[in-house]
């Protein structure tokens, strides 16, 4: 269509749904499984570090580059091919060379990795494997004994997967050599693009198994940090309760300091138990569309899961909510005490006020008794300077001095009093 505007990321995203196609592998075939992640900081990696590994190997072998901020690569190198993967946190390698080895697992595809490549690598090893891939045997049930010899028994997962095209088995344990081992029996007739499937599903069961047993790991170390808050969360909380005095402040401070220890609890392990729980839905889902189907008996991949990876995985999500409980109940104990630490505030105020109140009266009384020696002393000099202006008429009249002083003061006191009275009306 002419004459209208894509969005530019159109058709990066559409391309994203085809960008990262399964191999197409003819049997018999082997192939080693890399996956790397840096140590701290893995989402937040430099990627361009991730691809220039990616090329120092692919120029070892002469084998064209990537595009420019490629997050996937597949081709050949020498007589093998290469499949690699940028994803949130890790990249993966995985080599498929044609056949297999006489010695099962001997690790010769493993070494298409050169060690001085491999020691120069961006980021630590979270999980390896080797896969071999060979023809179903005649005799079928030759398949559980043989790989009896080559894993450990008690750990075998073993069942037919899609159908019943392919049995595959795998004891989960690291041999030896740090690897993970795989084995897929192919009916004959499956076609390639089925095999290159099933070795990458089974890929992503492993990768996904090991990227969210770190949470694991995580809620482990956090075991120890736990308890100790803990405690001290429920030492706080009744001392809240207790009868004795105890200082509300000193224990706001106390539990606002818990709280923030806490809430870094949370925000450190937020982005790994979420994605643990991403990484685990993943695995079940790739467990899922394997379609499978007990083999004689055998556990399945999903019964070993359920009994050896779920339990792990309920363990995470009991940690993340032991966590998140222990912060809201700093929180709501927090409230309490800051409720508390108001109403000893409020009756602390409501005493000064009292306290003031009376301050207040006793200056009114002594305001009061100020005001009544204030009349008597304005009286005295009034009556005074009344006797001095009187006098020499009242001795004319023959009135003595003293009944002069005696006539005025009543009414040079009641003319005060009644003078001061209404300067105060007016005043108030």
């Amino acid at each position: 269509m002419t004459g209208i505007e894509d969005h530019p990321l159109r058709y990066g995203l559409a391309n994203e749904l085809h960008a990262r196609p399964f191999p197409a592998l003819e049997v018999p075939c082997r192939a080693a499984y890399l996956a790397l992640k840096p140590a701290k900081n893995a989402a937040g990696r430099d990627r361009e570090r991730d691809r220039a590994h990616l090329i120092e190997l692919l120029d070892r072998y002469g084998a064209p580059h990537p595009q420019p901020g490629a997050t996937h690569y597949f081709g050949e190198i020498g007589k093998h091919q290469l499949k690699w993967e940028s994803h949130t946190e890790f990249v993966t390698y995985t080599i498929f060379g044609p056949g297999v080895a006489d010695t099962p697992f001997d690790g010769d595809t493993f070494k298409m990795f050169p060690a001085d490549w491999l020691a120069r690598a961006p980021g630590v090893r979270v999980t390896s494997a080797l896969i071999r891939v060979e023809p179903m045997p005649e005799d079928e049930a030759s398949i559980g004994p043989l790989l009896d010899q080559w894993m450990v028994p008690e750990s075998l997962a073993l069942s037919q997967v899609v159908d019943g095209d392919l049995i595959v088995g795998s004891d989960f344990r690291i041999d030896a050599a740090g690897h993970i081992r795989v084995a897929c029996f192919v009916r004959a007739g499956v076609g390639r693009r089925r095999v290159g499937r099933v070795v990458q599903r089974l890929n992503e069961i492993e990768t996904y198994k090991a990227m969210s047993l770190l949470g694991l790991g995580r809620a482990r170390a956090l075991s120890a940090e736990m308890a100790k808050l803990d405690a001290e969360l429920t030492e706080l909380v009744e001392a809240m309760t207790a009868r004795q005095p105890h200082s509300a402040e000193d224990d706001l401070s106390r539990l606002l300091h818990l709280a923030a220890e806490l809430e870094k609890l949370v925000t450190q392990t937020t982005f790994r138990f979420g994605a643990t729980q991403a990484y685990e839905a993943i695995v079940w889902q790739r467990i899922e569309v394997l379609r499978e189907a007990r083999y004689r008996g055998r556990q399945t991949f999903k019964e070993f899961m359920t009994r050896r990876y779920d339990p792990a995985m309920r363990t995470v999500k009991s940690t993340e909510a032991r966590l998140k409980a222990m912060a809201e109940r700093a929180v709501r104990a927090g409230d309490l005490l800051r409720t508390r630490v108001d109403v000893e505030r409020q009756a602390q105020n409501q005493a000064l006020l009292a306290s003031m109140d009376r301050r207040a009266d006793l200056q009114l009384r002594l305001q009061q008794t100020v005001e009544g020696l204030s009349v008597v002393a304005i009286s005295y000099y009034a009556v005074s300077l009344g006797t001095y202006l009187l006098v020499p008429f009242a001795k004319k009249l023959g009135v003595d001095k003293i009944w002069v002083s005696a006539g005025l003061t009543p009414a040079v006191i009641l003319l005060v009093w009644l003078m001061v009275r209404r300067i105060r009306k007016k005043l108030h």
